[in-house]
């Protein structure tokens, strides 16, 4: 490695190896082995040297930038950004912070979760499930375990046709549709079947880190879009473009993660007039669409594709069981052989035994029954969070209602810092997630947001929650006051 720099990386250690590579780099920047301006190596490069995947490289990288350390340049690389020392980074050894910045929770048994946006156990349809489990298992025997075809099990593929046609209007045949072990999957296996590298991606700003983290693993060129209350900022795409032809816009235009925003009917028709005519396609993620409170029909980009540009995800571990790792994707035929090649290199194929129970599950319509009952409880739980969120306005914390999903995205006054509440919440078990976290590079000044969810809390603990919240607030304000006082000297 350049500039004589020794990182040594311990694959044992119960560390994660992307926190041990930041904690080397960081402190090679500390001690001036790295110093101001200087480009670091290359994803691939590092990741060749230290005998690791690019997805590690991509995840420390990206926490040199979150913690200050880093900054990126379009199309030319990370670089290194001295901290200033008198800068209050007390947040850095917040171990729980770094591993949320690549997707992973850090909770106690007493903790209170607004960072998850996955369901609780009570309503999983375990005894519907448990009686098509033992169904298959009593029809097909030992054939429940023999693989399915890499594209997953044929009658499963014709319901979820059906499935996708009578629920949100798209018209796909069988054949274009292929079984993933869950949503990102899906999105890794686009990344291997579409990207080359250097090939321009665009995504919404801020948008899923997983998704940042898949299509830079492949060598992407990674370009922000800001989003804004009706969907992705046009003029700018536009701009962009012609400046970055793209290969593919990845976007979730219904309760988009981590906003909450849904995009008005025009834009999304006007994405798919811009795909057709500078022809790239669209990753559309669906995995929130079926949970809408508010009655507005907010149909999927694909049901409006006459030009086939949409490439359409949908997972179903927010809306069924996380665990059954059940997802699909579609993809126009002239793709396919690519797919099915990227899904065997993946995983081979996905469970037959879980393919055939949920394809008895659909058939059966016990969905129906599941998705009125979780979007009355969803609902009751939004509502609520509504009414709560609200006594966060006389602070000059402001959001807008997305009328479904699962999260609300809310937006911080200048003088209340979102990782000093994230600091001060941990403090007293709350755990909640700053908006930085969120969003593809530095050059975006305002990311003073916090996104709150309550997929995986009752009714109490959001009150409870949102009690604690203020009262963590009102210390912060407190602690920064001016308390000077001046008095006679006797």
């Amino acid at each position: 490695m350049d500039n004589d720099i020794s990182i040594y990386l311990d694959k044992n250690s119960s560390k994660p190896l992307y926190i041990q590579l930041y904690e080397g780099l960081r402190k090679s920047i500390e001690i001036s082995k790295l110093v101001e301006n200087e480009k670091l190596p290359s994803i691939r490069n590092m990741a060749d040297t230290l005998g690791v995947n690019n997805i590690t490289v991509v995840n420390a990288y990206k926490l040199l930038e979150s913690k200050g350390f880093a900054y990126s340049k379009k199309g030319s690389g990370t670089y290194v950004k001295k901290v200033a020392e008198e800068t209050n980074f007390e947040y850095l050894e917040d171990e729980s912070m770094d591993l949320m910045t690549s997707g992973i929770l850090t909770l106690s048994e007493n903790s209170i979760n607004f960072a998850s946006v996955s369901p609780t156990p009570d309503l999983f349809p375990v005894e519907e499930f448990k009686q098509v489990l033992i169904e298959i298992l009593e029809r097909d025997k030992g054939k429940a375990f023999v693989y399915p075809e890499i594209n997953g099990y044929g009658p499963l593929r014709s319901s979820i046709s059906k499935f996708l046609e009578e629920n949100y209007s798209i018209i796909i045949d069988p054949e274009e549709i292929q079984i993933t072990s869950g949503g990102q999957q899906g999105i890794d296996i686009i990344a291997k079947t579409l990207i080359e590298p250097g090939d321009y991606v665009f995504l919404e700003n801020p948008t899923y880190s997983g998704a940042v983290a898949a299509f830079q693993s492949r060598g992407a060129k990674i370009i922000g879009i800001p989003i804004l209350e009706d969907g992705i900022n046009i003029e700018t795409l536009k701009k962009n473009i012609k400046q970055y032809p793209p290969k593919f816009l990845y976007t979730m235009p219904n309760y988009q993660s981590p906003t909450s925003y849904s995009y008005s009917n025009e834009k999304k028709k006007e994405l798919i007039k811009l795909a057709n005519e500078n022809n790239f396609f669209i990753i559309e993620d669906d995995f929130l669409s079926d949970l809408t409170y508010d009655g507005e029909n907010r149909f999927p980009l694909k049901a409006i594709d006459e030009f086939d540009k949409v490439i359409y995800i949908k997972s179903f571990s927010k809306i069924l069981m996380p665990g059954l790792r059940i997802g699909i994707l579609t993809a126009p035929r002239k793709l396919f052989k690519s797919i099915i090649k990227a899904k065997h290199t993946t995983d081979i194929s996905s469970s037959g035994f879980i393919q055939r129970a949920f394809d008895l599950y659909l058939r059966k319509g016990f969905w129906k029954e599941h998705i009125c009952n979780i979007k009355k409880d969803y609902k009751e739980k939004y509502e609520l969070m509504i009414r709560e969120a609200n006594s966060l306005k006389k602070y000059g914390i402001s959001f807008k209602k997305p009328g479904g999903g699962l999260s609300l995205w809310l937006k911080l006054p200048k003088e209340l810092n979102a990782y000093d509440l994230y600091n001060e919440c941990m403090k007293k078990d709350i755990l909640i997630v700053p908006g930085k976290i969120f969003f593809i590079n530095e050059e975006n000044k305002d990311t003073n947001w916090i996104r709150l969810s309550f997929a995986s809390l009752d009714k109490n603990q959001i009150k409870k929650g949102f009690y604690i919240i203020n009262k963590c607030i009102e210390s912060i304000k407190y602690n920064k006051e001016d308390r000077t006082r001046y008095v006679p000297l006797i």
